[in-house]
């Protein structure tokens, strides 16, 4: 969640739910992760690699040094008309990996953020949870 939340900042795009109500209104528009469709191996390559053609960064810090992501380098980055930002930081394999297991256990799947669920997520009532209905 820390990874997820703070190193990563995921929520400036994705929300703090991952359901694509971001925090950060300059920030690109997330996807939604409450209902994505990708398994975690699909998962772990978005974080690695970001998504090309997209406002996705890629955490890997040599994604595009060795065509390790996609059989690309940076240089075929430029050939595409959006251009992947820099990540807020980057992310050592084993941080993927704890990030992709977080949204895994958390929110992949677990549908629409509700009452219990924003408790479940928190591990306790705080104020954001007083959103949703009882």
């Amino acid at each position: 969640m820390r990874l997820f939340q703070q190193k990563a900042n995921c929520q400036a795009c994705h929300g703090w739910a991952g359901d694509g109500h971001k925090t950060d209104s300059q920030m690109p528009d997330g996807a939604n992760l409450r209902e994505t469709k990708l398994n975690r191996a699909g998962l772990a390559l978005i974080v690695k690699c970001g998504k090309l053609n997209s406002q996705m960064p890629a955490f890997d810090k040599f994604a595009y040094s060795d065509g390790r992501c996609y059989g690309k380098t940076q240089a075929d980055l430029k050939s595409y008309p959006t251009r992947m930002p820099d990540p807020p930081a980057t992310l050592q394999q084993r941080e993927i990996d704890l990030v992709v297991d977080f949204l895994i256990a958390k929110i992949v799947g677990k549908g629409p953020m509700d009452r219990a669920k924003c408790i479940e997520f928190w591990g306790s009532e705080t104020d954001v949870c007083k959103q949703f209905p009882k």
